[in-house]
Parts: C-alpha cells; structure tokens; sequence
C-alpha cells in the first residue's frame, strides 16, 4: 500500500488542470474524450509492467539512460542524455511555467505577452533558487507538494455543486483534419496528464517480495489513476460541456468561479500556480543532474560538471538548463497555442526514446538472460509489443500531424549527433 500511494502521488499532478481542455480540442465527441482517458489507464499500466521489470533487474542510478546504454549502446545512452537536456526535460519545464502563466496571468495581468513573462519570471526564480542551494529548494519544494492535494480536492468538490449552464454549448464544432492524427495527439497529451508511471522502475527494489506484490502497486494504481481521472474529467464534460471545455485554458478557476464566486477562484489560481511551481522547481532539481553527469562521463564537456560544495549543488549545469529553457519559453510566445507548442516539441523525441526503452525489455532479455529479475512482465512479450506499438504511433502522430514545433525538436535532437565523437568508452556497473 505504501508503494501504490507512492505511485498515485508521483502521477497525479499539475497535469490535471492544464491538459484536459487540449484533450477536448482534439475528440470530435463526448465519448471519444473519455476513451482517450481509459485508453491513457491501459498504456500506464502497460508501461509500468515494463519499466518494472528493467529496474528490477538494473536498479542503480540512471533510469532510462542505464536501460538504454545496456541495451543499445553507449552511443544511444548519450543520444538520450543530449535529448534530456535539450527537449525532454527542457520542455518539460517550458510547459509546466506556460501551465503557471495561464493562472498567474489571472491573478496579474501582464499584457498581451504576460503569460510568456509569467513562464520566464518563474524559470529564473526557481533556477536561481536551486543555485543559492538545494537545501532552500527542498524546502520550498515541501510546501509546493502540500498545496497539489488541496487544489484538487478543491476542484473535485467544486465540480460536485458547480452549475454549467453559463458554459456549456449546445454542440461542440466539428474538427477538422485526419481522425487518426487528431486521436494521437489526443493521447499525446493524455498520457502527459499520466506521466510518472515510469517512477514504478524505482519502487521494484523497495518492495517486499517484488515478484508478487509489484504487479499489484501497479494494478490498484492504475484503477485508482485511471478513476480519478475520469471521473474528474465526467465532471468537467458536465460542467462545460466539450466546446466549453476546449474553449478553457484556466478551467479549475472557472470551476471554482461557478461554484463559489471570484474569491474562491482567485485562491485556486494562487493554489494551482503553487503546484504549477512544484512541479517545476522539481523539474529543474532532476534535470540539473543530467547535465552535471553528462559533464562528468564526456571530457569535452567538462564545464557543466561544476559542483559548489558549499551550496550541495550543480551551479553551471543549472545555468546550461535555464538558458536552454528560456529560448524555449521564447519560442512559446510567438505561438498560437505555447503550451500545444512545446508539447509537440518534446513528444516525437520523447516517444521515440520510449519506443527504445520499450524494445529494451526484449533486448536485455537477449543479452543478458541469467540476470535476476525478481519482477518478469505477466503475458511477456505482449505488453512491451503494445507498449512498442503505442509510442511507435505517438511518434508518427506528434511528427505528422503536431507542426513546426516537432520538427523543430527533431531537428534539435538530429544537431546532437556530432556529439557522438566526444564519447569516451563506458564502463557500467553491474
């Protein structure tokens, strides 16, 4: 039970209050919507059966970067390392603080521009905080994580008593463009509201009798995921009805506008951004290492590996990350939609590395098939197919049908190639 709790709150997240309208934006009906929320149930729990087994099996640091390097290659591990740094987890935080601005440019308008400044502001305030020391950031990083839970609560129970009719449409306006494209993105963003299933790699060594209780965290945790989510977004449809919920970027504020009045509204909009900068500053803590270990295996990059003992943290390697996020948050400001913008700048690149660690399953299987795996994935190797499957179409949807920002990604992940010189031999670890 400790370790399903563990997993439900790695999961359930700020996701939540910024990705169901881009959800809606992509289902050509109310059924359709929630499909694509089961659907997101399943593959977490597919994936986390597979990413069991590899962190069963290999548990040391490292994560998708050990996975990769046993499986494919030292060159392939640093391919994903310079993904990480430049789009996965660069992104990753650009969408969180433009999720941040949406509410914070309720409660401060700041112009025409203001959710970009919003999203700038909140990346150069956590960056430096991590910088003046981990220790305030940890801190801080206690009262953030309080606040996710409160949120909500607060919209659950505001949607249990909010009225729609000033919302809700009477039809939602056809979409248009290929019902396969259009379901793929919408998957893309779902299973984004579904990241942390991966953390499950790191529960396997934890766990009392692995082979025996891992099956069930991830079993009980997807059912309790899986039902949070829909029965919150069933609230949503009922409130907004789909248009209105496409039309919506702040809907936690909008839920609480109805159900309680502006006041009530504008403390959730403070409690969201509160959340919204937890995940961030979160963010930035976890990424920083990846530039500060890429620092330290390739010589040539030895500059991002600066530690400052005095502040127990990765000074240089938090700066390289702060710059590169903020050209991206730039990058959002002079798009349409930032946030559906810098998803589809890190959804190709990332689906494509998950199609690798997916493949890994089999792979390792291969290489090393007298390492002890105390968790083996049930009905092997359908899930780590599905899973393969799964990411090979999110790869083709986010590139096809996402825009300029995907090939942008692509594109920023094809200029890490000659970096592939730079590599030095690796030695893993047993």
């Amino acid at each position: 039970m400790d370790a399903t709790v563990v997993l439900v709150g790695v999961v359930i997240g700020i996701g939540i209050f910024g990705f169901p309208p881009l959800v809606a934006q992509h289902a050509g009906s109310e059924a359709m919507y929630i499909a694509l929320w089961c659907a997101g149930g399943l593959v977490m729990l597919v994936g986390a059966l597979c990413y069991a087994e590899l962190g069963s099996a290999y548990p040391g640091a490292g994560g998708e970067y050990l996975y990769l390097t046993r499986a494919w290659g030292p060159r392939v591990g640093l391919m994903f390392a310079w993904a990480r740094c430049t789009v996965i987890q660069t992104g990753a935080i650009a969408v969180v603080a433009y999720i941040y601005a949406d509410y914070a440019q309720r409660l401060m308008p700041l112009g025409a521009y203001g959710p970009a400044i919003h999203a700038a502001i909140s990346v150069v305030a956590l960056t430096a905080l991590n910088i003046v020391g981990t220790r305030y950031s940890k801190r801080v990083q206690w009262v953030f994580t309080l606040l996710t839970l409160a949120a909500l609560a607060a919209v659950l129970t505001a949607s249990l008593t909010a009225s729609g009719d000033a919302l809700a449409t009477a039809a939602p306006t056809p979409l248009a463009g290929s019902p396969a494209g259009l379901m793929g993105m919408g998957m893309v963003f779902v299973l984004l509201t579904y990241g942390g299933w991966n953390e499950a790699a790191y529960l396997s060594g934890e766990l009392r009798n692995p082979d025996r209780n891992m099956s069930r965290v991830l079993l009980i945790g997807t059912v309790i995921v899986t039902g949070a989510y829909v029965l919150t977004n069933l609230a949503l449809l009922e409130i907004f009805g789909l248009q209105g919920l496409r039309d919506t970027p702040a809907l936690g504020a909008d839920v609480m506008q109805l159900a309680a009045g502006p006041y009530a509204a504008a403390l959730l909009s403070l409690t969201i951004c509160a959340t919204a900068l937890s995940t961030i500053n979160g963010t930035i803590i976890t990424g920083a290492r990846v530039y500060y270990a890429l620092g330290r295996d390739v010589p040539r990059l030895h500059a991002l590996a600066g530690w400052s003992a005095r502040n127990e943290t990765p000074v240089a390697a938090l700066l390289a990350q702060g710059a590169i996020t903020l050209v991206l948050v730039g990058l959002g400001a002079f798009s349409q939609n930032s946030v559906q913008t810098l998803v589809a700048y890190t959804a190709p690149v990332f689906w494509l590395f998950m199609l690798l660690v997916a493949a890994s399953v089999w792979r390792l299987r291969q290489l090393d098939p007298d390492r002890p795996r105390p968790f083996r994935v049930p009905l092997y190797p359908l899930p780590p197919l599905l899973l393969g499957l799964t990411c090979a179409g999110l790869v083709y949807s986010s590139a096809v049908y996402a825009g300029a920002g995907a090939l942008i990604g692509l594109a920023v992940l094809a200029a890490g190639i000659p970096m592939l010189r730079l590599l030095k031999p690796a030695t893993l670890p047993d």
